[in-house]
């Protein structure tokens, strides 16, 4: 990576303001500067042949990739982690200091380094080099000392530049623990981008998740085998009413089925209660006599929020779940839904 041209400083410039300005004002223009000084810092960075190295090494990694560093270059490391491994690159976080008590032996041959370090000379990072030699595994440094002892011992050297901090003091790593971030991020992204990787995929590895719940198919929540009440249209209503009553997690309905299996109507606690409001009492007739007739209903494959949408729409509680020959395979709760977070 070719080394990015810097402005003379990086620091934020606080803004003379009139004398009369309050300070408030002059607080937010300089809190304004920091944002400017870390931007500057990101966008110089210059992209280029060792990016698309790292990438490379990345890509055809067997093992793992192990991201590494010490103090705010290595919180920004455990992020790159979790970024590769939310994205399906088997990642984990190796920190320096716990390396060399042990830890060393969580790596191993085919796995990938990539080291942060601003510096390049990090003391805890840079100690650790022959050992990562003699297992074979390939560097990646993301540092600003593209001359530094870091630098001199990887395979490839992703340069953030020579960067002032946006600190008063130019101490604090503010921009560059920015570019530091923002470049593994450009490296995972990239590396996403160059993958069969969808949103299905990233939904298994956020099965808690708002977008875990989006990509969820019916078959995964649904009612099925023992807890699908299924009677057949001939069954009299004081079987269905038991059948209801014993299946497991008491659903409050059951589907209704002909001779082949195939859905042809779903009798509810609702339609119980109208029957009983009307003083139909007479449980020996069967439950065809009173079921629900032609309803809706949803494939084990369809999205559980579109099914849920679907629900509150027709302001039901349950939806039968039927297979391509319209057999009644399962049943689609509300209960289920509102304790998966659905509704």
């Amino acid at each position: 990576m070719a080394r990015a041209p810097r402005p003379t400083a990086n620091k934020p410039r606080l803004r003379a303001l009139p004398g009369r300005e309050s300070e408030a004002e002059n607080t937010l223009a300089y809190a304004r500067g920091v944002l400017e000084a870390e931007a500057r810092a990101i966008v110089g960075v210059q992209l280029g042949e060792s990016f698309l190295k790292a990438l490379g090494l990345l890509r055809e990694c067997q093992g793992q990739a192990v991201v590494t560093g010490m103090g705010k270059a290595g919180l920004i490391g455990q992020k790159l982690s979790a970024t590769l491994a939310s994205t399906g690159i088997r990642s984990f976080f190796l920190h320096p200091a716990e390396a060399v008590h042990g830890d060393l032996g969580r790596v191993g041959r085919g796995d990938v380094i990539v080291a942060l370090s601003n510096s390049g000379s990090t003391e805890e990072l840079v100690r650790l080099l022959p050992s990562f030699r003699r297992l074979g595994t390939p560097i990646i440094a993301l540092t600003g000392g593209p001359e530094s002892p870091l630098a001199r011992g990887a395979d490839v050297v992703l340069d953030i530049g020579r960067i002032e901090e946006a600190c008063p003091m130019g101490l604090v790593p503010t921009a560059s623990t920015a570019t530091l971030h923002a470049v593994g991020d450009a490296l995972a992204m990239t590396l996403l981008r160059s993958r069969t990787f969808g949103t299905e995929e990233y939904a298994l590895l956020h099965p808690g998740g708002k977008l875990g719940r989006s990509v969820q198919r019916v078959f995964e929540v649904m009612r099925t085998g023992p807890a699908n009440p299924v009677v057949r249209d001939t069954a009299k209503l004081s079987e269905v009413l038991g059948v209801m009553t014993k299946t497991p997690g008491r659903p409050g309905a059951t589907n209704v089925v002909d001779r082949q299996g195939r859905l042809v109507g779903i009798f509810t606690d609702g339609d119980l209660r109208r029957l009983v409001e009307q003083g139909r009492t007479d449980f020996t007739i069967p439950v065809r006599e009173v079921m629900g007739r032609k309803p809706r209903c949803v494939s084990p494959e369809t999205l559980v929020l579109t099914a849920a949408a679907q629900m509150r729409d027709v302001k039901v509680d349950q939806l039968p779940v039927v297979d391509a020959e319209g057999r009644a395979v399962g049943l689609l709760d509300i209960q289920d839904l509102l304790a998966a977070r659905f509704l």
